[in-house]
């Protein structure tokens, strides 16, 4: 049976808690009982802590009881953890002496600044939040810090973005663990609980991503997502994956489940989601940038993919 550790404090995320404990719990149900997940929240007391939104949390062992390896342990966020030039001392001496003896170890959110810390971040990819990201480059300039992804993995050492992302790198871990179909049951069961804009036809096409992210199929997808303004045919794609077009576009489709013009197009909508939600950029530039030409093509992929139009999109969830 994995092990899981979460470590928390006072003035944690809880949805950076919640998130990935609902993921590992929720996987439990596709899984073998002598495979399941057995999740524990670590702290420096075994007493109930305020999280940050005044949800009460208790803590199943302290740092000082939970000194053996896990299979999985991770640092959640906490809105005030970049501000903290020291954050708790037990926290960072259990980070450094517990997490590095683990399978995987890794943040959710904020808990990055945690593991820099206790330097665990120097010559690493990481990523965090967005607000914070530039705060976490500057303040730990070992570290390589990615400002974009969603997640990323560096060898053993796992990060997420903000909040939510904590969900979307906990379901990669169960991919790696059981393969993207549990991944993608575990998905569709938590859209009821974390779903996203618009409903799970705006799922990230990063669900469907193959667990190894050093196969042909993941590269091929960073490619798309680094150059999405481009076009790409299925000859180009393989020639990036150095694989014969008829071999590529078979293997894309049994890791992804979509073959690699359905990944492209998704991944169009959304980076355009994207940009709908966060600027007030003209519907032609925003078309143009993504890759769809013209704002009556995206138009139209926006109709068939998610039911509305993009003005519809961007007047429903455009941020203020």
């Amino acid at each position: 049976m994995p092990t899981v550790a979460i470590a928390i404090f006072p003035g944690v995320q809880a949805l950076d808690v919640a998130g990935p404990v609902d993921v590992f719990a929720e996987a439990n149900r596709f899984i073998a009982p002598a495979h399941q997940y057995d999740v524990k929240l670590i702290a420096a007391a075994a007493e109930p802590l305020r999280a940050s939104n005044g949800m009460t949390l208790v803590a199943d062992a302290t740092f000082d009881e939970a000194r053996e390896p896990f299979d999985l342990a991770l640092v959640a966020g906490g809105p005030a953890l970049p501000d903290n030039e020291v954050p708790d001392a037990g926290l960072l001496e259990w980070l450094a002496k517990v997490a590095t003896r683990c399978a995987r170890y890794g943040s959710i959110c904020t808990g990055a600044f945690a593991l820099g810390h206790a330097g665990l971040l120097d010559a690493r990819n990481v990523t965090t939040h967005w607000q914070h990201a530039a705060q976490l480059a500057a303040q730990f300039p070992r570290a390589q810090v990615d400002f974009d992804s969603i997640y990323l993995r560096d060898g053993p050492l796992v990060t997420s973005a903000g909040v939510t992302a904590g969900i979307d790198l906990s379901l990669a871990l169960v991919a790696e663990d059981h393969g993207p179909h549990t991944a993608l049951s575990v998905a569709k069961r938590l859209v009821v609980f974390a779903q996203r804009q618009g409903g799970q036809s705006q799922f990230s096409p990063y669900l469907t991503a193959p667990a190894d992210d050093t196969s042909p199929a993941a590269k091929v997808q960073a490619h798309v997502m680094a150059r999405i303004r481009e076009s790409f045919t299925v000859k180009q794609l393989a020639d990036v994956a150095g694989m014969s077009a008829r071999n590529f576009a078979r293997v894309f489709v049994q890791e992804t489940g979509v073959t690699p013009h359905e990944f492209v197009e998704r991944a169009r909508v959304d980076a355009a989601r994207k940009l709908l939600e966060s600027s007030g950029s003209a519907l032609k530039a925003i078309a143009y940038d993504c890759g769809f030409g013209t704002a009556d093509r995206m138009r139209i992929v926006f109709a068939k993919r998610l039911g509305v139009t993009p003005m519809q999109y961007r007047e429903r969830f455009r941020s203020a």
